[in-house]
């Protein structure tokens, strides 16, 4: 399937989505004992001349006072890691137990610092082929529209909205506020109450993004003055691709790299752990076997090796956990319409026409 991140249009372009099917609300779940201390919706969104795409959703009110409290979309990067992503390992209201985890259904524990303790937020999969949106045709189209998510919850319309995302969303979420502003300029209803954004570890340029590692780890104090300033002078803000025949820069650049290559650079105080695939293989189901087999794991004392450090390790979780059949009905997905969960899929294929989101920050 080709799939164009037309970003002019992704996400707020097309005005003729509609809700694909009455709105489920889940009260259980596989893995979580008695019911959800939290009102949990998902569905699915669709979208296209001929609804072709079937966009999932997870739903999630404030625990607070949703009538009044903000509403929140939430976009995941990758492109194609799912939003259940973000709502299990960031900031929505459950998290795995992965110290009770023996290769089972994993098990589920409450997030004390979600965002719903305060703010209502959807979690959507886009484009197609992430998480459990699909496409009936291969030129599926991939747009999703929160203006017929509000008009489907009219008493969520007034709400302060605010567009939320991480990784490559940073490229996604100043563009849809921009086209929800443009909308607003227009007369487009509903008419929504636009506050602002929320970006966490985002893309907006790669040559800037890349650029900006090193000063940041100078400013977070992981890389000391003196090699930061053996940097700065000698390779004159290239730090990315450098003069190969500039051997002061080169120098300076080993030290930086030897400083931070055992640390998570999307979260400085994570380590930077042995990559886990998004389809564990049996070995990665034994806890202990992968814990034992990851060079950063091993450094750690003895008393803590039960307990990872490394979020690749929490990702094998949600594989087991998505692709459990007594999971998918109760989360009301389509049978048939998926061959397999996966938390990212790095099989997508697109072609990326914007570069650059620097000057909608600008706007």
């Amino acid at each position: 399937m080709k799939l164009k991140l037309l970003t002019t249009l992704l996400l707020l372009s097309i005005f003729s989505l509609k809700f694909a099917s009455p709105r489920s609300i889940v009260e259980t779940l596989p893995g979580y004992s008695g019911t959800l201390p939290f009102k949990l919706e998902t569905g699915y969104i669709s979208a296209g001349r001929d609804d072709e795409v079937q966009f999932f959703h997870y739903f999630i009110e404030s625990e607070r006072e949703p009538d009044r409290d903000p509403l929140m979309l939430w976009l995941t990067g990758g492109p194609g890691c799912s939003a259940f992503s973000g709502l299990v390992y960031e900031i929505g209201p459950l998290n795995f137990d992965f110290e009770t985890f023996d290769g089972s259904l994993p098990a589920f524990v409450l997030n004390p610092y979600s965002w719903t303790k305060i703010a209502s937020i959807i979690f959507l999969d886009a484009p197609v082929g992430t998480g459990f949106t699909y496409a009936t045709t291969s030129e599926g189209y991939h747009s999703s529209d929160i203006q017929t998510w509000l008009l489907k919850h009219p008493n969520f319309i007034k709400n302060r909205l605010y567009i939320a995302g991480d990784s490559f969303a940073g490229y996604l979420v100043p563009m849809v506020v921009n086209k929800i502003s443009q909308g607003i300029e227009a007369g487009v209803n509903p008419r929504m109450n636009i506050q602002g954004y929320v970006i966490g570890n985002p893309g907006t340029e790669y040559h800037i993004d890349k650029n900006s590692v090193l000063p940041f780890a100078h400013r977070m104090a992981l890389l000391s003055d003196k090699y930061y300033q053996m940097a700065k002078v000698n390779c004159h803000g290239e730090y990315e691709n450098p003069d190969p025949n500039n051997a002061w820069c080169l120098y300076a650049l080993q030290f930086y790299k030897e400083c931070i290559r055992n640390i998570f650079q999307a979260n400085i105080l994570e380590p930077a752990c042995k990559f886990r695939s998004s389809k564990p293989s049996a070995s990665e189901l034994d806890k202990n076997t992968y814990l034992e087999d990851d060079p950063i794991i091993r450094m750690l004392p003895q008393s803590n090796k039960k307990e990872s450090r490394c979020r690749n390790d929490n990702y094998v979780l949600s594989f087991v956990w998505a692709n459990d059949q007594a999971v998918q009905e109760a989360l009301h997905v389509r049978k048939g319409t998926i061959k397999e969960w996966r938390r990212c899929n790095k099989s997508l294929s697109y072609d990326q026409i914007e570069y650059s989101v620097v000057r909608y920050h600008k706007l």
